[in-house]
């Protein structure tokens, strides 16, 4: 059976009121939609953490920098709320915009330092679109713990940064990035690729295990980065954003994988920008 879907905050409020009363314990996932199965492995540990279950659809202007990738987002309603009908989410809250940004709306949530690298240099005010809508989701559903798959690692620690610089009561749990069998990460953004985009875009994570293997035995990050660069570009990639090793706490960068540490990369394969990251 499926979710009741909820566009009104006052009808879901409703709902979490009551919830709370009874004792039971809320866990939201935060998506926009296009759910595959990283989505639905979220939602699965929600149910697996707490009572009753949020998934929130909501594609969120304030994070696209480019226009013409909000309106080619994926948009799939109907679906997706077939494919969460078997893990027994208890509400799918599908917020009319202006129940996010009412007319008039002028405040922006901005974590500094954590959105400066990486995904901010390349798409500058997208970190704040995130957390403001995060923090309102939040808000809102007044959840208990929220999921969010580790593919966005960046976004996670930036979640987990404004939740507690605003003392927002909510415990931030991260889970494992699923992949397609060819080691793809799974992303909404695959619907958008073509079968040879597909195969092209199955090479980064084998490029970036070989990354992985050769900073354990103790290799320069530096040196490793610029060949595999070139591998990306030879695999059929025709943009490299960015190779980067960071540390998996502070994000802070590194020559060396002295310490715990996470792989990020972005490159772009047919016409898609494609994002991932492994932990070193």
């Amino acid at each position: 059976m499926t979710a009741p879907i909820l566009r009104r905050l006052s009808d879901l409020r409703a709902l979490t009121t009551k919830w709370h009363g009874n004792g039971e314990t809320i866990g939201v996932v935060p998506t926009m939609g296009a759910l595959h199965q990283g989505h639905l492995s979220l939602a699965e540990a929600a149910k697996a953490g707490t009572d009753r279950v949020i998934v929130t659809v909501f594609v969120n202007p304030k994070q696209f920098n480019n226009p013409d990738d909000l309106a080619n987002y994926p948009r799939t309603e109907n679906e997706d709320a077939q494919k969460l009908a078997p893990y027994g989410v208890d509400a799918i809250y599908v917020p009319d915009p202006e129940e996010i940004y009412p007319r008039g709306f002028a405040t922006t949530v901005s974590v500094a330092g954590l959105t400066d690298v990486m995904e901010g240099e390349f798409r500058p005010g997208h970190f704040d679109g995130v957390a403001t809508v995060v923090a309102k989701l939040f808000l809102q559903t007044q959840a208990d713990r929220a999921y969010f798959g580790e593919k966005d690692y960046q976004q996670l620690m930036i979640v987990r940064r404004m939740a507690r610089d605003l003392d927002i009561p909510i415990e931030v749990i991260g889970c494992p990035t699923v992949r397609e069998p060819s080691g793809l990460a799974m992303s909404s953004r695959n619907l958008l690729l073509s079968p040879e985009g597909l195969n092209i875009a199955a090479n980064k994570h084998r490029i970036m295990q070989g990354v992985v293997q050769s900073l354990k035995a103790g290799a320069a990050f530096e040196t490793v980065a610029a060949r595999a660069e070139s591998d990306l570009l030879a695999a059929g990639f025709t943009q490299v954003e960015y190779i980067q090793l960071r540390c998996a706490d502070t994000l802070d960068p590194l020559t060396h994988a002295t310490r715990p540490a996470r792989l990020f990369a972005a490159a772009w394969a047919d016409g898609v920008r494609l994002i991932d990251n492994i932990p070193v």
